[in-house]
């Protein structure tokens, strides 16, 4: 079975579209989701009604949790904060009921699945090897996805080795049949990597076991919507 992997959609419906229109046209069987459905864009409702239509699997982020009031507005930039606290005005009541039901990481199968990360699901940006190693010691699956940096990246640690990453470019793939993974799909809505298309991940599964991995970039229209601030 093959899993479509994304993250980071805050609020971007034109991205989030997209990125499903491509899922649709893969053989992803699944689609899984990191977390941080709103929070700088203009369209939280739509975003998480798609959510709970195609997402088999969603996380909550902690822009997420801001809008459910699980994480205090003050740990947030201005900019993120006056977004989350727009959301909390306009959301509807069974969009923020689904996202008070989600939490920041789950294990499905044999790999697990963390918003930010495996020693901090909420917060901590994974972007160096030598954050991954401590992630790698800390995480209990051999396999982990990732979000929250906006980054698509790949960290790797063979027996006996330290650990390594680097970015993924579009179209790269991955054999992940051995060694202790974190793969991170990158962002829907909100890339950081200096590539702005919508990107998302697939990993196929052989009997449970994560076998390997590619990463898409689809071309997908900006939020047009300036209701919220977007830095």
């Amino acid at each position: 079975m093959k899993v479509a992997v994304i993250s980071d959609i805050h609020a971007n419906r034109h991205a989030f579209e997209a990125t499903l229109d491509a899922v649709a046209a893969s053989d992803a069987a699944e689609l899984w989701c990191l977390g941080d459905l709103v929070g700088y864009g203009a369209e939280p409702d739509a975003c998480v009604e798609l959510a709970r239509e195609h997402a088999a699997v969603c996380l909550a982020g902690n822009h997420d949790l801001a809008v459910t009031g699980e994480i205090p507005l003050d740990e947030f930039s201005l900019g993120a904060s006056l977004a989350a606290q727009w959301t909390r005005e306009v959301i509807a009541p069974e969009n923020l009921a689904f996202l008070e039901s989600l939490t920041p990481q789950a294990q499905e199968g044999s790999v697990g699945l963390y918003h930010a990360s495996p020693r901090d699901p909420v917060w901590e940006y994974v972007l160096s090897a030598l954050l991954a190693e401590l992630c790698l010691d800390e995480q209990r699956q051999r396999v982990c996805l990732i979000g929250h940096s906006h980054v698509a990246l790949s960290f790797v640690r063979h027996e006996g080795e330290l650990a390594t990453g680097e970015p993924r470019r579009e179209g790269s793939t991955l054999d992940i049949s051995s060694g202790e993974w974190l793969l991170n799909p990158g962002s829907v809505g909100q890339p950081r990597d200096g590539d702005p298309r919508a990107g998302f991940a697939i990993a196929a599964r052989l009997g449970g076991n994560p076998a390997a991995s590619m990463f898409p970039r689809i071309l997908a229209a900006a939020v047009t919507a300036a209701a919220v601030a977007t830095g």
